[in-house]
């Protein structure tokens, strides 16, 4: 069974993305972790599929699959590349596309300027729907990593995400503390785990250690997180410039209730084909 695909990346956070519209798209985990293998198959950070609506409101629906072949719920980059994809492939002439995913639905925005607008929806605070375990809401949590007590603030952004402030993040711990709050007993459906040092209230750099993929050039649901999180705990303006290893993303949030709004770019690095039976799992 051969499958076309198209290598895209957002800001180098890079995904394989099938159109499932129009062929039939069945892949295993052991196939998924072949394709995403960078040495022997396509390499990516996540794969994308595109599916037809689960619901009438909706124009598609999205589904993303990290490189370990895990299903996951969310993914801000690969939300602007799939508009970026519905619309340069001619599956889509909408320039606002309401999308499904596992998390619950969102808008995507095509602006003039060839940047995507997301509406990644309200953040989720409460611990039982991060889900994360603590007896209530807080903007700072402490957690014990191998007997040390780290803060962090922990958010949903349809995905559970960990945020550390750090002074600096060239010299951020994210290769130890990274892996070790994904798999904390606290995060029991595991966490992204974002490193944010904040340069002004409106600015941040930000580094991200994902579930399921490592670190990652850049991470669409942890720059929003990172902005929840700073805005909780004080130290953010309501707009502010997520700038991340592969480039910067605008994030805002206005608090409360309100949707959490990131822009940023798209593109298409190639086109091609696969037959995943060949691709050798390492």
């Amino acid at each position: 069974m051969t499958l076309a695909f198209t290598k895209m990346h957002g800001l180098g956070n890079d995904f394989v993305v099938f159109d499932a519209v129009n062929q039939s798209v069945v892949l295993d985990e052991t196939q998924l972790r072949a394709i995403a293998d960078r040495r022997f198959g396509v390499g990516c950070d996540q794969i994308l599929l595109i599916e037809r609506p689960r619901h009438p409101d909706t124009e598609f629906f999205y589904r993303i699959y990290n490189a370990d072949g895990g299903e996951v719920e969310q993914c801000g980059n690969g939300a602007r590349c799939f508009a970026r994809f519905v619309h340069d492939k001619g599956l889509s002439a909408s320039r606002e596309i309401p999308v499904g995913t596992a998390a619950g639905n969102i808008r995507l925005y095509l602006e003039d300027d060839d940047t995507v607008r997301v509406n990644m929806g309200r953040p989720f605070l409460d611990p039982a729907e991060i889900p994360f375990d603590a007896p209530a809401p807080a903007s700072v949590y402490t957690i014990d990593v191998d007997g040390v007590q780290h803060e962090i603030g922990a958010v949903s952004m349809g995905n559970p995400h960990a945020v550390f402030v750090v002074d600096d993040v060239a010299t951020a711990p994210v290769g130890a503390l990274g892996p070790a709050v994904e798999h904390h007993a606290r995060f029991p459906r595991r966490a992204n785990v974002g490193f944010m040092a904040v340069r002004s209230r409106a600015a941040i750099d930000l580094r991200v250690f994902e579930r399921g993929a490592g670190e990652t050039l850049a991470c669409g649901t942890g720059a929003c997180a990172a902005v929840v999180s700073g805005r909780l705990r004080g130290l953010l303006d309501e707009r502010v410039e997520v700038r991340l290893p592969g480039g910067t993303l605008v994030v805002s949030w206005a608090g409360d209730e309100q949707p959490v709004w990131m822009t940023g770019p798209a593109a298409t690095v190639f086109d091609g084909t696969l037959d995943p039976a060949i691709l050798a799992p390492r």
